[in-house]
């Protein structure tokens, strides 16, 4: 694959606006192809970055619309679309962050985001994962695939969950003002569906809890990262995170402040079944790969049957197919969510 970015929109100081596959590339010069392979998956033989935009596959936008919006440089960017248009080449590009912000259509650009609505008919958007570290070595059980099988399908979540009507109002309160804001050109970002999503996952987690179809197994936070400060405090949430979805067969996936869920990524990394609500989201490659034969799939009119679903999904499988899933998902990952999830794009 023949790749092409000019060097000169690339900015150090945003370097968590560059675009995704850039990252693995974009090192300074003692970095080795090895340590490449090693920290993000993909080696300098996969890729050749070449000097001319006439000799490119693709042209990538360096930097996220976002950086351009923020750094008033839009017509740095217009400028590397039209001429890419000119030679007729596809230019990759990227909505960073939890909303996105507005940016034009073009018919040869593609927008490669992980938060937005894909019932907005928005040209060249297309789902992208949330890029994350194998953690598998590191959070397995022993004999991790041989998981039981058991008669009621156990559903874990660690997170933050909110029950509280207050706490509702205010984030759907800040939503409308952020809203008003962007229907106003007073933001860029875009508008998005006004929820408290901490709510909408309380809400999911009391009703499974309350069901007799599924065995719970969940730790509920108040605050993100259950609030903590010290790097000790980290590590341990982050192990009570990784161990509750690896003692788990079915994890609870539900849209953040964003509309997608990092959770999502790192259930199907860890060789799990999400249970993935589906709130108009993006998610990559969907027209590769077949979600619901993956992941237990509950349209937003169907949460009232939740448990129903889990449940109903469960008892479709035996232990074999069972485990086999569970294999299967860790494999999608690892082969199309990684960062090779751009050859399969190609």
């Amino acid at each position: 694959m023949k790749l092409f970015y000019p060097q000169e929109h690339y900015n150090s100081t945003y370097r968590g606006l560059l675009f995704p596959l850039l990252k693995a590339f974009i090192k300074n010069k003692a970095f080795t192809d090895a340590q490449r392979l090693e920290l993000y998956g993909v080696s300098e033989k996969d890729y050749d970055f070449v000097d001319q935009l006439t000799d490119a596959d693709v042209v990538i936008l360096p930097m996220a619309w976002n950086y351009y919006v923020a750094t008033n440089q839009l017509d740095s960017a217009h400028v590397l679309i039209k001429a890419a248009a000119r030679e007729q080449k596809i230019v990759w590009s990227w909505n960073a962050g939890d909303f996105g912000v507005k940016i034009p259509s073009y018919d040869h650009v593609k927008v490669f985001r992980m938060g937005g609505y894909v019932s907005r008919d928005q040209q060249g958007h297309e789902g992208m994962p949330v890029f994350i570290s194998d953690r598998l070595s590191a959070y397995q059980l022993p004999d991790h695939f041989e998981l039981d099988y058991t008669k009621k399908p156990i559903v874990g979540f660690c997170g933050q969950a909110n029950a509280s009507v207050f706490n509702a109002f205010l984030e759907q309160l800040k939503i409308i003002i952020k809203n008003l804001r962007s229907n106003v050109w007073l933001s860029a970002q875009e508008p998005q569906a006004v929820l408290s999503s901490t709510r909408l996952r309380a809400q999911l987690l009391a009703k499974l809890a309350a069901s007799n179809l599924i065995t719970d197994r969940f730790i509920l936070r108040q605050q993100y990262r259950a609030g903590v400060k010290t790097k000790a405090e980290k590590q341990q949430t982050t192990d009570e995170f990784y161990q509750n979805i690896a003692q788990s067969a079915y994890v609870l996936c539900v849209r953040g402040a964003g509309n997608f869920s990092v959770r999502f990524y790192e259930t199907l990394m860890m060789g799990r079944i999400p249970v993935y609500v589906h709130t108009d989201g993006f998610l990559p490659l969907s027209n590769q790969i077949d979600w619901r034969k993956h992941v237990v799939w509950v349209d937003e009119q169907d949460l009232h049957r939740l448990d129903e679903i889990v449940y109903t999904f469960h008892q479709r499988l035996d232990a074999d197919r069972f485990k086999a899933l569970l294999v299967s998902n860790r494999m999608l990952w690892h082969d199309l969510l990684t960062l090779d999830f751009f050859k399969h794009i190609f």
